[in-house]
């Protein structure tokens, strides 16, 4: 049957209703099935599953409902005149996830290698429209080789539409794109401007130019997975939040983010039922966070003793690992953690660092979602890279988003809070709502020892024995000003805490600030550093 017997089967053939309705069965079963069983499979053997099989593992069961399934491009040319499948090779609708609403559209790799054509974009504007205006969250499942070659500038004209509406949805629906294919040139700004990004190991890549041509601009030699595969972007250049090794797990993923997520900017996350007790101790903290500043210690094991159940997202785990951004839950209520992470390069605060936890602090404000910061840290890093970078520039994105977020948020110093670090991290004097500190706390300009050096210099140098000397005054700043009630003296800090009882301190205060309500100045919008 040619693609104009096709189109024309409403006009011809049987006059009867039940017959209409049994030629477009037949049109929509082929428009189901893809393009060929030799397509599906070849789509299997790479260790990918279809469009209509990743809907099926997002969505809940049997809650799919599609639009435009029948849609075709108007293209000729090219050899494009005689290749008219239907969808277009996107699949676009809305379902359910835990019961509620989300949009998706999914690129059918199967059709034109999932590559965007006029109709094609069209699909997916519209879609995106009817997200952004049913107020429901957006879920990119992305297959596709870039513009559709054959269809020119129409293509290309097609991914500005998303780009701007990508950006008109920002902060107001969440958008998730999951990357299960290429995505390589102008289509990987999309997913950069969505609020997470998910990949697969070996199967997903992105870049702005792929290996062929850094080849011969640069004679650098680069596979595709090494140049953008997940891992790199998940631990090397922070583009993604997620990676996974397969594809169920992925997706299975997506589906416990979106159970975190508010369905917009207008609503609250959705609460859990919680059999974790309110009051519960937490007497392991005692032990896990050791009273000496120097030694290292997991402020995982200090999330899962205070969080329900232990149980939490990490976001951009394998990226900038000496801060911690997370999601969980305080007695039901979805909360957002940053923390400081000892663990690997003591916790300080450097470039990436700042632009991961500045990310997360203006996605958990758009989202109203409550922020619990916890504060072990020993300052910025030095050097001359940091430096040259802009340490500056990129610390100052972190200062923006605290002082900019409007939500509940609660600080608590476990350890140590020293110098521009301490005030930046959701300190009182940018408006942290409560700020607690445990008994351990050493809030200060500098550690005792540099400080020491610094106010007592001639004394050191001029004394018999310089070292005794050095050491004497190192105590003497300890005592006076590094005592873990000086800052709650000076109303710094609201108060020092229990650490056994910080999980009940910490829901407490989130329900009294639950109904809090903050306005910032009439402003177009902000201009935050770059």
């Amino acid at each position: 049957m040619t693609a104009t017997q096709d189109s024309a089967l409403a006009y011809g053939g049987t006059t009867t209703i039940s017959g209409k309705t049994a030629e477009l069965h037949a049109v929509r079963e082929r428009a189901v099935r893809g393009p060929s069983d030799r397509a599906t499979e070849t789509q299997h053997a790479k260790g990918k599953l279809t469009a209509r099989e990743r809907i099926g593992l997002l969505l809940d069961e049997g809650s799919f409902r599609e639009v435009e399934q029948l849609r075709r491009h108007r293209a000729s040319g090219f050899g494009l005149e005689a290749k008219k499948p239907y969808t277009d090779g996107v699949v676009t609708g809305w379902g359910t996830v835990y019961g509620r609403t989300v949009f998706v559209y999914a690129h059918d790799f199967r059709i034109f290698g999932g590559a965007l054509g006029e109709a094609h974009a069209a699909k997916i504007h519209k879609i995106m429209d009817m997200a952004i205006a049913a107020g429901a969250p957006l879920v990119s499942l992305n297959d596709g080789a870039g513009a559709r070659i054959q269809e020119g500038v129409s293509a290309l004209a097609g991914y500005g539409g998303i780009f701007r509406r990508n950006t008109r949805a920002s902060g107001v629906i969440p958008q998730i794109s999951v990357m299960l294919g290429p995505c390589a040139g102008g289509a990987a700004y999309s997913p950069a401007l969505t609020d997470f990004v998910f990949m697969v190991r070996e199967t997903s890549q992105m870049f702005i130019t792929g290996p062929d041509v850094v080849k011969a601009v640069t004679g650098e030699e680069i596979t595709q997975n090494g140049l953008g595969g997940a891992d790199v972007h998940a631990g090397t250049s922070g583009v993604a939040h997620f990676a996974y090794d397969d594809e169920e797990t992925c997706i299975e993923e997506v589906r416990y983010l979106l159970s975190m997520l508010p369905s917009n900017n207008r609503e609250n996350p959705p609460a859990a039922a919680c059999a974790d007790p309110v009051d519960r101790r937490s007497e392991a903290l005692l032990e896990v966070v050791p009273a000496d500043g120097n030694r290292p210690y997991d402020m995982r094991q200090v999330i899962e003793e205070i969080v329900d159940e232990g149980d939490y997202l990490e976001i951009h785990e394998h990226w900038a690992r000496n801060i911690i951004c997370a999601l969980a839950r305080l007695d039901g209520q979805v909360v957002g953690i940053v923390a400081n992470q000892p663990q690997f390069l003591a916790g300080v605060l450097d470039i990436e660092a700042s632009e991961k936890a500045a990310r997360f602090v203006q996605m958990c404000d758009a989202f109203n979602i409550p922020i619990v910061t916890l504060l072990d840290v020993p300052g910025f890093l030095p050097g001359v890279d940091q430096e040259h970078r802009g340490i500056i520039r990129h610390g100052a994105k972190l200062l923006y988003a605290y002082c900019n977020a409007t939500v509940p948020r609660i600080s608590l110093v476990l350890r140590k809070a020293y110098g521009g670090a301490y005030i930046v991290m959701d300190s009182q004097s940018i408006g942290a709502d409560l700020t607690f500190a445990w008994p351990t706390n050493e809030i200060a300009v500098m550690g005792a020892e540099g400080a020491a050096n610094v106010i007592f210099r001639r004394q050191i140098q001029e004394a018999q024995d310089p070292e005794a000397m050095r050491a004497q005054m190192v105590k003497e700043y300890q005592t006076e000003l590094m005592h873990p009630y000086y800052a709650a003296e000076r109303g710094l800090v609201d108060d020092v805490i229990d650490p056994a009882e910080t999980r009940h301190v910490l829901i407490d205060s989130l329900a009294m600030l639950r109904t809090k309500h903050a306005d910032l100045p009439a402003r177009k919008h902000g201009n935050p550093p770059t």
